[in-house]
């Protein structure tokens, strides 16, 4: 059963999307709840992962079957999961069951199709998480585009069209050029299969390296979304629909910065040395643009769309600090952004629900009003800003740690004035909405938080409080698989800088260099 899970796992969804097409389309409350237990069975499949999975280095829940052979190629349908990708996984199932209980009212039309795109998102997105062969990683990947561009494309804001043709082609570049990345890295190993523990063992010249890292860099770099790549995202969030932007802040973006720890990393070592100057100049900027952009923002979910960009930009600094604590810092502020940018999201979802608009100059004193609302919008803004005891605080201090100790002192400092930027924006926004006079008689008349909204808080409040205050187990199960990789990056720049051995007789069956000290498949 522990080889099937993860299979279970993914393509559960596929079981209600399935029965969502025998359901007639105007039975809008069997649509949603079907589509809600679908996700929350999901949810529950991937808990015995959790709780089951070994604190080590090692992939598991592996299983791996033959599925493509065509000429020189050979496909697997290979999956399995590490401390890398644990919690993204988890993430997902978690986020799911929100994102479509966040829809129940504010989707009228079409409800049907939009269930099953979202149920056909959760797919892709667990299948990318838990993929070990690059070809199967990459038509998950393509999976993803296909329904979030119908999402924000049918039912988006005015101009939705123009935003999904945005999001459309920045990722549909990105990824061809990952695509032509990919096959010659697989030429390069000598064909057989696209098995990414294979790939890992490959020491390609450092000229190699270079090109095929900025095919993979841009390609993630357009999807974390990083400066100067990023303007298709305050387009996309601001059109999408409530459980668009909640599914995109808080699991999407991540496949970008999941690209870097997974492939980048570990692949091109010496090109991710190269880069990192270049990545973390990018980072810092996009922290301090992305900032200073916000706070000059009129639109509440557009001010909340760039502060995605800065907090990306912090994981992506402690990324490429290359160190132990940066890149857990990375990834556990992954996590963390994942539920605060997706609460949110949701929370500017209540009251454009309410008010159909988002102008901040529409709102003022709405505490007085809606005082749940009111202490809810406070505690996430307060984990947006990384208050202490919230889960903002842990990851950002690691990240911060991690790129001083390595060779990004200076970005790090800088980068510490976008952390008071965004207590100045996020703190200014919140004042000007929920505190001063109560004057605009609309906001006078509207209702608190319903018991639905309330459900649908609860578990992200809760996280905030349990990643803020115990972020240990989070941490200790990331920590042996970013070890493994960080030894991988190492150990292939230590072969690579070792001069060249005088002329010697051929080695007509030299192997490549075997850094592979995961077990493969069990």
């Amino acid at each position: 059963m522990n080889d099937m899970i993860l299979s279970l796992m993914t393509f559960s969804p596929l079981a209600g999307l399935l029965l969502l097409f025998f359901i007639p389309k105007n039975s809008h409350g069997l649509l949603r709840g079907v589509a809600l237990a679908t996700s929350l069975v999901t949810f529950v499949i991937s808990l015995p992962i959790m709780t089951g999975f070994v604190t080590n280095a090692e992939f598991q829940f592996v299983q791996k079957v033959p599925w493509i052979a065509a000429g020189p190629f050979e496909m697997s349908y290979h999956v399995g999961i590490d401390g890398i990708s644990l919690w993204l996984v988890i993430l997902t199932t978690f986020i799911m069951p929100i994102a479509i209980l966040s829809t129940w009212t504010a989707v009228e039309e079409r409800v049907k199709e939009y269930m099953i795109f979202l149920l056909l998102l959760e797919v892709g997105m667990l299948g990318a998480f838990v993929s070990l062969d690059m070809f199967l990683f990459y038509i998950f990947w393509e999976l993803m585009l296909i329904p979030m561009y119908f999402i924000i494309g049918i039912w988006g804001g005015k101009n939705r069209i123009y935003a999904t043709l945005k999001f459309f082609i920045y990722t549909m570049v990105g990824s061809l050029l990952m695509l032509i990345a990919l096959i010659v890295l697989y030429f390069k190993a000598g064909g057989g299969d696209f098995n990414i523990l294979r790939f890992y063992g490959l020491n390609l010249p450092a000229a190699t390296q270079t090109w095929m890292f900025l095919a993979f860099a841009l390609a993630f770099a357009i999807k974390v979304p990083m400066f100067p790549f990023h303007t298709w995202l305050p387009d996309a969030h601001t059109e999408a629909p409530t459980a668009g932007s909640v599914i995109l802040a808080a699991i999407l973006l991540k496949m970008g910065t999941y690209g870097y720890v997974r492939f980048a990393m570990p692949l091109f070592p010496q090109a991710t040395e190269q880069f990192t100057p270049l990545i973390a100049t990018l980072s810092v900027i996009g922290i301090i643009y992305a900032a200073l952009v916000a706070m000059v923002q009129e639109d509440v979910k557009k001010l909340v769309a760039y502060s995605s960009v800065a907090h990306l930009g912090f994981v992506m600094l402690g990324v490429f600090a290359l160190n132990q604590q940066g890149v857990a810092g990375g990834m556990l502020q992954m996590l963390n952004h994942g539920v605060s940018t997706g609460a949110l999201f949701l929370i500017v979802g209540f009251i454009y629900e309410r008010r159909h608009t988002r102008l901040i100059t529409d709102f003022g004193g709405l505490s007085k009003q809606m005082p749940i609302f009111a202490t809810v919008f406070m505690i996430v803004t307060l984990s947006s800003i990384g208050l202490p005891g919230t889960n903002g605080f842990v990851g950002e201090f690691l990240v911060l740690v991690g790129a001083y100790e390595s060779n990004l002192r200076w970005y790090t400092v800088i980068a510490t004035s976008g952390v008071i930027l965004s207590a100045v924006y996020m703190l200014w926004m919140f004042q000007r909405v929920m505190f001063g006079e109560l004057s605009n008689p609309k906001n006078q008349v509207l209702k608190d938080l319903n018991a639905r909204e309330i459900v649908i808080m609860v578990p992200l409040i809760v996280m905030i409080f349990v990643m803020g205050l115990y972020p240990k187990p989070f941490i200790d199960r990331m920590v042996p698989a970013i070890d493994k990789m960080i030894l991988i990056s190492k150990t292939k720049q230590q072969v690579a800088s070792v001069p060249a051995m005088p002329a010697m007789p051929a080695m007509p069956h030299a192997e490549p260099m075997t850094v592979t000290p995961a077990a493969e498949e069990k």
